[in-house]
């Protein structure tokens, strides 16, 4: 049974709420004017960083002429299930929202200049990336319980890659430098290139190396994630770094990022000779 996201059933009725308005040609002040509340409270409805209450779904379906039973009580629903609490939640993650969106995702496309990703990473690998403390940060060093705790929970995300039911589609297209970055050690670095040998093989995973002989490209700052979900949920743009996470769902931003995934995906190695590239710069880790 594919567990449902509190997260993205927010995102859901948000997107549906946004575009009911839309139809009615009412702006956020106007709604919010009826709702007699604050403008930012419609705003955050719609883009599903908080919740509808059943209240605000009733008198919003009211104000947008929804009279149709089984779409008000889908719309009722969305808003019952997006109250529930995810697993991840009481890790206390700053990027819970990401994981939120990640448990129910179809197809994640994936790019990374600089580490592994984390639905492919080892528990060595992760736990020596979750040990380095953020520089200009002294309270930044995550204590021994936390760092158990982040990567017990990157464990638990990757089970979306091997569940029977939908298991999750993931292309991930790899920077060479990531492969050569010395994370945790020589020993570290064999296992998590053996893993990352050993997941390719898999129907729903598809990894993809981009090399260094190909110099400049369009991925070479930037680390992404593409989140794709079933119709009515609108696709994700995923960045993660030091100013903190951001979430693209513009559909001019998205298609600017598919265009990009999709030109690091031709000039990248095939799979087949990316897993020749990996088991070559393994024996080299091997060597030392």
């Amino acid at each position: 049974m594919v567990e449902g996201s509190p997260t993205v059933r927010r995102r859901e009725l948000g997107a549906v709420l946004r575009g009911l308005r839309a139809e009615k040609g009412l702006t956020v002040d106007q709604v919010a004017e009826v709702l007699m509340c604050s403008s930012s409270k419609v705003s955050r409805m719609e883009t599903g960083q908080r919740g509808a209450t059943l209240r605000d779904v009733r008198d919003l379906c009211d104000l947008y002429g929804v009279t149709d039973q089984t779409e008000r009580d889908r719309l009722m629903s969305l808003a019952r299930e997006a109250k529930q609490q995810g697993w991840w939640q009481p890790y206390d993650l700053p990027y819970s929202t990401y994981v939120g969106l990640e448990a129910e995702a179809l197809t994640i496309k994936d790019f990374d200049s600089a580490v592994i990703p984390g639905l492919l990473q080892t528990v060595n690998y992760a736990r020596a990336l979750q040990q380095v403390p953020v520089p200009g940060q002294p309270l930044s060093e995550l204590s021994p319980d936390v760092v158990d705790q982040r990567v017990e929970e990157r464990l638990r995300r990757q089970q979306l890659l091997y569940r029977d039911e939908r298991p999750l589609k993931l292309w991930s297209i790899l920077d060479e430098a990531a492969l050569h970055r010395f994370v945790g050690g020589p020993a570290v670095m064999q296992e998590q290139l053996k893993q990352l040998i050993d997941t390719s093989q898999m129907r729903n995973v598809t990894i993809q190396v981009v090399p260094y002989s190909v110099g400049a490209h369009p991925g070479l700052d930037s680390t992404f994630n593409i989140l794709e979900f079933a119709p009515g949920v609108p696709t994700i743009v995923y960045i993660e770094g030091l100013l903190g996470w951001i979430y693209l769902e513009r559909a001019a931003d998205v298609e600017r990022y598919e265009f990009v995934f999709e030109r690091l995906s031709e000039i990248a190695l095939s799979p087949e000779e990316s897993v020749d590239l990996i088991t070559k710069i393994n024996r080299d880790f091997a060597a030392r």
